[in-house]
């Protein structure tokens, strides 16, 4: 598989196993999977979250084919248009807030964070949950074919 190729993009939306995109004039990310695809994101948060060597101002890590979504530490909790970030604590929490979401949600259901993870931030992050059998590289409108 030719790297950078569409096939090697949805392969890598597909590792993932969830869709993420930000809309600048909405001021939102908004992640997309279905339930273990919405794991997955917490997952990411929550090692992201556990490892001591994170624990620096600007850390980050990048995740999904495009590299545009980071999560990191910062001062206090923020989600904007490049990141979602905050001390290692109030990222964990982030994640077990959405894992408790995720046990009663519903397939079609959404879950808006800044309010309780950050009321100030500029930008917003929604978690949708969709049905089994999705496939995160069926939303990105940049592979052809």
């Amino acid at each position: 598989m030719d790297h950078f190729s569409d096939e090697w993009f949805r392969s890598e939306w597909r590792k993932l196993r969830f869709y993420y995109e930000v809309d600048h004039a909405a001021k939102q990310w908004t992640i997309t999977g279905e339930v273990g695809g919405l794991e997955a994101f917490v997952a990411a948060v929550r090692l992201y979250a556990s490892d001591p060597g994170n624990d620096w101002i600007s850390c980050h890590c990048n995740l999904g084919p495009y590299d545009y979504l980071e999560i990191g530490t910062w001062t206090s909790p923020v989600i904007d248009s490049h990141w979602i970030a905050g001390p290692l604590s109030e990222l964990a929490s982030l994640a077990d807030h959405i894992q408790a979401w995720l046990e009663g949600a519903q397939s079609g259901e959404s879950i808006l964070a800044r309010e309780f993870f950050s009321p100030s931030s500029p930008y917003d992050l929604c978690l949708h949950l969709i049905g089994a059998g999705f496939d995160p590289s069926s939303l990105d409108s940049a592979l052809t074919g």
